[in-house]
């Protein structure tokens, strides 16, 4: 009689994704404590989970790694084809900043409340509020100087995904009630708030305020510093209303380090980058992104893709600074 020919194999080692869904099926534990307790963002985590957070998640990977080696004393090692092959910018950084955005944005859109993004130009405002824009039942609008408000209804007709109303501003700002009163769990993000502002008239926030008052919706109003003072001073119905709130303070050099982890940098370049996000006056997130690109626009297709104070000197001459 032949010997029986053994078919076992050894099991494919789990994901990272999946050892963290174990983790978080064995022990009971929400997306929205995971992530707090991972220190990133619930939307973040629960893209990541869902795979649906795009293709490069190193730096979550890292995270989560750290995270389950210290929750379940086994080392998590990364796989080696976590390791990209080139050097990318992150899809998306989560930095304090875009933590603070995406928290008051999901506070809001939970409690149907009001909230407020306060931001300096470039410190990535408009880029964390279009990263939570792309969660369901979310509507982003930008706003511009010259809207009227039956511009600013059209807005939220087309972010709804509402045909264009008829009739009075009013009559259309009743069926936006009515589809989002239906449609609950909607959260508005209004973009440059502050644009809306403008010689003492306040009749575009106005109806912005009627929406939520008679909509079961959340919404979010973003801008520059002085819509506080505008807000404080002229706006009291609508400062009563506020129940979230962050204002944003720029990068740390720390997080300028670990944005910038995935490429080879020397000292001398890393100094400068941190200076461009953290120390100039006119620094900012934007000034470190559109550096980066050009940096990458400059080493496209170099055997050699360490980045030099000369390369970013290079980068500079594409700019305006």
């Amino acid at each position: 009689m032949e010997a029986a020919v053994s078919t076992n194999t050894a099991a494919e080692p789990l994901s990272i994704v999946e050892q963290l869904k174990n983790y978080a099926d064995s022990n009971k534990i929400s997306i929205s404590v995971l992530a707090r307790e991972i220190g990133l963002g619930r939307s973040t985590i629960s893209k990541y989970v869902n795979g649906a957070y795009g293709s490069d998640t190193v730096n979550i990977d890292k995270r989560v790694a750290q995270f389950l080696t210290k929750n379940t004393g086994n080392i998590i090692n990364l796989p080696t084809a976590a390791v990209p092959k080139t050097s990318q910018k992150p899809r998306f950084y989560e930095s304090r900043d875009a933590k603070a955005v995406l928290g008051v944005c999901q506070s809001c859109q939970e409690y149907a409340s009001m909230g407020v993004v306060i931001a300096r130009s470039g410190r990535g405002k408009t880029y964390s509020l279009r990263e939570y824009a792309k969660l369901p039942r979310v509507a982003y609008i930008e706003c511009g100087g010259s809207m009227c408000r039956s511009d600013i209804v059209h807005s939220i007709e087309n972010a709804l995904g509402l045909p264009r109303g008829r009739g009075t501003v009013w009559q259309r700002e009743e069926a936006i009630f009515e589809f989002l009163n239906y449609n609950k769990g909607y959260l508005l993000i209004i973009d440059e708030a502050d644009k809306l502002i403008n010689n003492g008239r306040f009749s575009k926030i106005e109806l912005l305020r009627e929406i939520f008052d008679h909509s079961n919706v959340g919404m979010v109003f973003a801008g520059e510093p002085e819509m506080t003072v505008q807000i404080q001073t002229y706006l009291d119905r609508m400062e009563n209303r506020i129940v979230f709130h962050a204002e944003l303070k720029g990068l740390l050099p720390s997080e300028v380090e670990e944005y910038l982890g995935d490429f080879d940098i020397t000292p001398e370049a890393m100094a400068e980058f941190k200076d461009r996000a953290c120390g100039m006056r006119r620094s900012c997130f934007r000034l470190l992104d559109h550096t980066l690109s050009n940096v990458q626009r400059i080493l496209e297709g170099s055997a050699d893709q360490t980045i030099t104070a000369r390369v970013l000197e290079q980068a500079s001459a594409m700019m305006m600074l």
